[in-house]
């Protein structure tokens, strides 16, 4: 299974547009060790030829255009080596991309019922993508782990939902509500090699299952938004911690480096990383810290091969 980060970075990107916090100061000003991030989405592929994308984010057109595995085939005017795409919440940073692929619509979108239902009603895109070429042709998604699914252009490939404990956007009708289907992961089983990768960009505490498929997975790439719970509030952006917008810190004694160390997992990798987080800059402790844990940190443009 080749797996490919389009984006790494969480809502807003990296550096986030209107944020002069130390990181994204650092950044324009070439003061800090870093690397630039778009909105996180994945892509993932059997053969390199048809691509499943996993979440549709803001910056879409700039993460296709800059990696080559997803353009068209040189013998077609126009296309798309994209196949279907899953969703895996209905948040902005991971379904706006949408109404970037309309010219090359309809394709194949697999969700849940609850996701389904917010981009119908409180922010529209399916809706509103119809009138191009008919639009997504919607495919549920069950919250029931044992209910597999392939998508169109992933045989070969075994997907299983994988319910979350997150929150739901601001304007979805189950915000500070959550339902089974507000956020999923996915486990995804290289049905040759029995290798299993593990998509879980937004988890706020590790129910049995997620445990369970941290114990199979050969790769996961985790939430790894903020480095301590209170890390919005203090930097005077929010009056929320991480855990009540949905994120599991990565520090501290419940946090992701300490789920991820429960489990022989051949790669450890954070992905959906907010601005603030200080592992962003590579001269932190913060980001030494992960090294010495194995943890990798995502990127825009990693490949891995699980």
């Amino acid at each position: 299974m080749q797996v490919l980060i389009l984006g790494a970075g969480a809502g807003g990107g990296f550096p986030q547009w209107n944020c002069h916090c130390e990181n994204c100061k650092g950044a324009r000003q070439h003061t800090i060790k870093t690397t630039p991030r778009t909105q996180s989405s994945i892509a993932v592929s059997v053969d390199g030829s048809k691509w499943v994308l996993i979440n549709a984010s803001p910056d879409l057109r700039e993460q296709i255009n800059s990696h080559p595995q997803l353009w068209p085939e040189e013998h077609v005017a126009r296309g798309t080596r994209i196949s279907s795409i899953v969703l895996t919440d209905s948040q902005i940073d991971h379904t706006t991309g949408l109404l970037t692929l309309r010219e090359g619509l309809p394709l194949p979108v697999y969700c849940t019922d609850v996701v389904n239902e917010d981009l119908t009603t409180s922010f529209p895109l399916f809706t509103v993508l119809k009138h191009w070429h008919g639009g997504l042709q919607q495919r549920s998604i069950s919250t029931d782990f044992h209910h597999t699914f392939v998508p169109e252009g992933a045989d070969g490939l075994l997907f299983q939902p994988v319910v979350l404990e997150s929150n739901a956007p601001p304007y979805s009708t189950y915000r500070d509500n959550i339902v089974p289907g507000n956020n999923i992961g996915l486990k995804i089983t290289d049905t040759q090699t029995g290798h299993v990768l593990f998509y879980a960009p937004g988890c706020m505490q590790a129910n049995d299952t997620v445990k369970q498929v941290m114990a199979d997975a050969e790769c996961v790439l985790f939430d790894g938004t903020l480095w301590v719970n209170e890390e919005m509030i203090d930097h005077g952006f929010s009056q929320k911690l991480g855990t009540q917008m949905g994120h599991m810190p990565v520090n501290g004694e419940n946090g992701a480096i300490a789920l991820l160390n429960r489990f022989n997992v051949k790669r450890k990798v954070l992905i959906h990383i907010n601005n603030t987080n200080p592992v962003l800059n590579e001269d932190s402790s913060a980001f030494h810290a992960l090294q010495e844990q194995n943890i990798e940190l995502a990127y825009d443009g990693m490949q891995i091969e699980v």
